[in-house]
């Protein structure tokens, strides 16, 4: 019986059918077509040039294997791209196969030079027609270590920032991951942790950018048949900052295309800065291939300054600003903006201009006027602390017994409601919530959080309990 292109394939198909998911193979090798056998290299058909990144991104290996067993060591395989003729045909097992002892073989696929690739590489970043070579690192200068103040709530974070702009890519910390509620400071720490590295290493090409302005350049980069030159542009960055990742949530086309990004660099012993508004335990829709990466290195939480903190902040605001203010006004915004960093320099900004506009003198009569209009006007953040009051009063018992360990039933549920309460108002991680809930774990506030979902759609007094305390906490 002679060998065809067809019989070779075929017994490809079926060992390959023993090693992989029945769906998987359904969908990425039956639509595959023998089309010819030259020697020891068979050309295949595939149905695009997604399809082709995608065979050769997961499954480059038992390609290779199966092909090995039927042709040889010298076997090759040969794309042929339905409708992508002017692509030519990709020879994938030219290049380098990673050896079987390595456990993903993804992100060392993707650097597979395509034969239409231009020498010069597209840059996302470059507006059309204005040419610029130059990698821009899009920091901003003014965010530093100097005037990022460090207290009990940021002291991790900060220091971790320091140790990987000491040396980029050769700590323990890679991926950083800085997490906290809004106006915290993450962004500010992102953009400190960058311009430090660029004065410190200035042969270094660093890169900030949104997840949101990521995923735009991805999107884009699919429209315009550019998906493999945004691959190898983001792979030669040496740090890399990506700010907001919870953006990524629900996109599994850009989670796909930062997971093999993300692989290249770390293996290549670059440096990943991320910040997001949640620790990787409670992000909802990323992939858990991600999440297992995030947790790799260090993931640090932000959390809201004390007042000490949030006094020297307003100091260093001041004296940045050239502008000296009363120690007894200084103290009493500290102590009534209390949310985050951003308010509190939102609000001394605001005096100062009520100041200078009205050429009134910066008084306490002054201060509690613009404080009482600032927290008026500024959406208010519900605190754990809050929840816990509101739920207590609720439910006529003060907050030790609602912390207590007792087992009772109504006690128990009262607790539920504010772990579930805290996990739907706040940007705090499970850790957090259940530490300031009576010192319990993250598992034990996961649990409360279903129990109460289950609880509001079979209990009908159960469930008046959550319509009540919500509405008490939306006023």
């Amino acid at each position: 019986m002679s060998i065809t292109a067809q019989s070779v394939w075929d017994n490809c198909l079926e060992f390959i059918k023993d090693n992989i998911q029945p769906q998987a193979y359904k969908t990425w090798f039956e639509p595959i077509k023998a089309v010819k056998l030259t020697d020891n290299a068979l050309s295949v058909q595939v149905p695009s040039k997604f399809f082709y990144e995608w065979l050769e991104e997961h499954y480059v290996k038992i390609l290779k294997v199966s092909l090995t067993k039927e042709l040889g060591e010298k076997a090759k395989l040969v794309y042929i791209i339905k409708m992508e003729n002017t692509y030519g045909n990709k020879q994938p097992f030219t290049e380098k196969i990673p050896s079987s002892n390595r456990t993903s073989v993804k992100s060392q696929d993707v650097d597979i030079p395509l034969n239409n690739k231009s020498p010069e590489l597209r840059n996302p970043f470059v507006i059309p027609g204005i040419r610029n070579v130059k990698i821009e690192s899009q920091l901003n200068p003014n965010y530093s270590f100097e005037n990022f103040l460090e207290g009990d709530s940021n002291r991790l974070a900060r220091s971790a920032g320091l140790a990987v702009s000491a040396k980029p890519g050769g700590t323990s910390f890679n991926p950083l991951l800085v997490f906290g509620g809004v106006g915290l400071g993450k962004t500010h720490l992102a953009h400190a942790i960058g311009v430090d590295i660029k004065d410190k290493y200035p042969e270094k090409t660093v890169l900030y950018i949104s997840a949101e302005k990521f995923t735009q350049q991805y999107i884009d980069a699919v429209k315009k048949n550019n998906r493999n030159d945004f691959i190898h542009f983001y792979q030669i960055i040496d740090v890399l900052i990506i700010d907001d990742v919870q953006f990524f949530s629900g996109k599994t086309g850009t989670q796909d295309v930062f997971f093999h990004i993300f692989n290249h660099l770390h293996q290549n012993g670059k440096q990943v800065i991320l910040t997001s508004d949640k620790a990787p335990v409670d992000m909802q829709d990323i992939e858990q291939r991600l999440l297992s990466r995030f947790k790799w290195g260090l993931s640090a939480e932000l959390q809201t300054p004390d007042f000490e903190t949030r006094v020297s902040i307003l100091k260093n605001k001041l004296y940045r600003d050239g502008v000296e203010m009363p120690e007894e006004i200084v103290e009493y915004v500290a102590k009534n903006i209390k949310t985050n960093v951003r308010e509190l320099e939102g609000a001394i900004i605001s005096l100062i201009a009520q100041s200078s506009f009205n050429k009134k003198e910066i008084t306490i009569d002054l201060a509690r006027i613009i404080v009482e209009k600032f927290v008026k006007n500024t959406k208010r953040e519900v605190s754990i602390d809050y929840i816990q009051k509101v739920v207590s009063d609720y439910f006529q018992m003060d907050i030790d017994t609602l912390q207590s360990k007792t087992r009772k039933r109504h006690i128990v549920q009262a607790r539920q409601l504010a772990m579930f309460f805290a996990k739907k108002f706040t940007k705090a991680s499970l850790a957090s919530i259940g530490s300031q809930i009576g010192k319990r774990d993250h598992a034990t506030v996961l649990h409360a959080c279903k129990t109460v979902d289950n609880l509001s759609s079979t209990d009908k007094q159960f469930r008046k309990y959550v319509e009540d305390i919500t509405k008490k906490l939306s006023v």
